[in-house]
Order: C-alpha cells, then sequence, then structure tokens
C-alpha cells in the first residue's frame, strides 16, 4: 500500500456511482488548521494534512512558506490527481508495460499519477528494456573495482544533495544516500567519459525519490544522460553548451524582443539558463511541477525543455524588456522562475504545449548541428 501526504483547505469526498469523486464545500479554513484524515482508494492512502512541514516528497518548507495559497491550489489540484488516477488505474489494469501510443501521450501530458511514475517512466525512456536485456549488470558496476578519484568526488558531494530532504539525512530509515552514493557510483563506472558531473546527484537523487529502487533509477540516469541528453555531462559539456545557443535562436525567432534586450546587455544565455538545462528545473521549479515536466521528458524527450524555457520567456517577456542592464537581466531571470505560474503546474503544463507554438525535432536537430559546429569553431 503506497501513502502520500497531501496538504488541502476544505475537501469532502462523496462516493458517486461507486466512482471516488472529490468536491469542494466551503468550510472555513482555520476550524482545519491541525485537522489529518485519510481516504483509501485502490490501495492508495491518501493522508491529507493541512499545515504539514514537508511537502509529499520529503522537502522541508521554508518558513516563510505561504500555506493559505498551496491549501487554494491543492483544493483545486487533488480534483485533477484524483481524476488522473482514475483514469491511469484503469489503463494501466493488470499490464506490467504500456507501449507508446496517441492516448498515452495524451495522458502523460496531462500528470502521471505518482504511484504509476516509476513504470510509465521506464517503459517510455527505454529504460526497462535495457535493465531486462542486462540482468545482474548493475550489480556488476557496483562489484567491480572503484576509481578512487570517482569515489571521493561523489562522497564529496553526497551531504550537499537535498540538505532539505529528510530521505537524504543520515538519522532517516532507510537513508537514501547511500542508494544515491551506489547509483552515481555504478553509472561513474558505466560511463567512464562522463564520469561524475555536479547536477548529476540532484537527477538521481529525484529518481530514488519517485522509483525507491537503485537499478530503475540507474537504467533511467542512463536514458537520460545517454540517450535523452547526449554530451550534456561529458567533460566538454557540448551538448548543454549547444542546446543553450539553440535556445537563444528560437528566443530570436519567437520572443525577438527579449533577444534584442540579451544582446544589447551582451548577455550570453549561459549566464541565465545554464542550471536550468543542466539540473533540469531542479531546485528551479517547485517539486510538483519539475515532475510533470520528467513525465514529459522521459517521453517526449529533449524538447520538453525547450518548451519549458520558451514559455518562461514568453509569458515573462515584459519583465524581461524592463531590464536596463546585466545584472537586471540576470534578476528578471531569477524572479520568471517563482510565482503563481510554475505553481500551478497543471496550468503550466498546459502552457508549455500552447505558448511557444509549434516545435518539432526536425528544427532543433538543425540548430543544435549550427550551433554545435559554431561552438567548436570557437573552442579550436
Amino acid at each position: 500500500m503506497q501513502i502520500y501526504t497531501l496538504c488541502v483547505r476544505r475537501f469532502i469526498t462523496p462516493y458517486c456511482n461507486s466512482k471516488f469523486v472529490p468536491t469542494q464545500e466551503v468550510f472555513s479554513s482555520h476550524l482545519f488548521a491541525q485537522l489529518l484524515f485519510q481516504i483509501v482508494f485502490n490501495d492508495i492512502v491518501f493522508v491529507f494534512s493541512f499545515q504539514s512541514r514537508l511537502d509529499p516528497y520529503g522537502f522541508e518548507r521554508s518558513v516563510d512558506f505561504d500555506y493559505a495559497s498551496y491549501e487554494e491550489l491543492m483544493s483545486e489540484y487533488l480534483v485533477v490527481l484524483t481524476r488522473r488516477s482514475i483514469k491511469w488505474s484503469k489503463l494501466l489494469r493488470g499490464k506490467g508495460k504500456v507501449q507508446k501510443n496517441v492516448k498515452l501521450k495524451r495522458y502523460v501530458r496531462k500528470g502521471i499519477p505518482n504511484e504509476h511514475r516509476a513504470l510509465v517512466w521506464m517503459a517510455a525512456s527505454g529504460a526497462q528494456d535495457q535493465l531486462e536485456k542486462n540482468p545482474g549488470y548493475y550489480q556488476s558496476m557496483l562489484e567491480a573495482q572503484h576509481d578512487p578519484k570517482l569515489v571521493e568526488t561523489i562522497r564529496t558531494d553526497l551531504h550537499r544533495t537535498f540538505p532539505d530532504n529528510v530521505h537524504f539525512r543520515k538519522t532517516s530509515n532507510p537513508c537514501l544516500q547511500k542508494a544515491l552514493y551506489n547509483v552515481l557510483l555504478a553509472y561513474g563506472h558505466h560511463n567512464p567519459a562522463v564520469g561524475y558531473c555536479q547536477g548529476m546527484n540532484f537527477i538521481a537523487g529525484y529518481l530514488l525519490i519517485i522509483t525507491k529502487d537503485e537499478e530503475k533509477s540507474f537504467w533511467l540516469m542512463d536514458a537520460l544522460l545517454g540517450k535523452i541528453l547526449p554530451d550534456y555531462y561529458t567533460p566538454a559539456m557540448l551538448g548543454l553548451k549547444a542546446d543553450q545557443e539553440v535556445l537563444g535562436e528560437l528566443v530570436k525567432v519567437k520572443t525577438p524582443r527579449v533577444w534584442q534586450v540579451m544582446s544589447d546587455h551582451n548577455v550570453m544565455w549561459t549566464l541565465v539558463v545554464s542550471r536550468w538545462f543542466i539540473c533540469l528545473y531542479i531546485d528551479i521549479l517547485p517539486v510538483e511541477t519539475v515532475l510533470r515536466i520528467w513525465d514529459c521528458l522521459f517521453y517526449e524527450g529533449s524538447k520538453i525543455l525547450f518548451r519549458v524555457a520558451l514559455t518562461l520567456i514568453h509569458h515573462n517577456q515584459a519583465l524581461i524588456e524592463k531590464a536596463q542592464s546585466l545584472p537586471d537581466v540576470c534578476q528578471a531571470f531569477k524572479e520568471i522562475v517563482r510565482g503563481p505560474l510554475v505553481d500551478e503546474c497543471h496550468t503550466f503544463m498546459q502552457k508549455i504545449f500552447s505558448e511557444p507554438g509549434s516545435l518539432s525535432m526536425a528544427t532543433l536537430t538543425k540548430l543544435r548541428t549550427t550551433c554545435r559546429a559554431r561552438i567548436v569553431a570557437e573552442e579550436s
């Protein structure tokens, strides 16, 4: 049985035609400030808490966390979550695997329930196929002779990985630090061209939070770093550098006034978006929003990262255009990743597929080829 803790303000849950249909009632928030209650549905226990200091994934909330706004948001989003959970349970009933198709793509864009994320990510990314084709491979990587330099580098970053998440503290039982170390070490030996690079610890950490399984997290890392985002984490980081320039080219076409501001103040794209790409929006956007982005990233590939970036820029172009200097531009890019736009993850995900307009892989491939060639020529 899986247990999830969620915050809401006002909620009742009647049964209608044997279906679990949540509806909102106008109750005073203060009457239920510390109330905790449970709803059991399809062997999943939803625990609704009104003032939890932790989010559903174990991250501590800041001292200035706006509970009132969050409860207002979740009272609406829980309706969406429950509706999607019912649809997904019907779609996956009795199935150990999923096949890519138009219906599944539509479902993924509307959000994968947390209880099904590992299954769908593994299937959509090809990680499940790799796991099945290579039985025992992950364990063999752990048992291989370890590179002392790789071990030292990984160990140095362990305590820096999500210090605000209770699951990564040594006092936690189980503590995910050991699992994180294993996944990073195994991947470093599996892909020596990459080894270990800062940023990979956060990606592996998110994967472990969702899958709760080292081997699955390892193969999802392989899908991300080897297939979806090649050359992002190699020493030269050519893929990462190229994609930042590709974003600039897309902005030039889709939001030319923002591109002009960047040009006028000599702001390099890497200065304002490098963390967006290398961390895949971890610690940039809210956790639930990041996971919704990753749902689509594993299914549709790297173009999702561009859709997110273009939406953030397009939606906030008026703010960016006010910048009078390079520091102003940098400050604007810090501000556009905060607020209701990104907090309301369901609405935000709808926007990323509408606001940027068309964005084909053919266009991205062409731009990547041009940008990579330019970077190589400049660095040679």
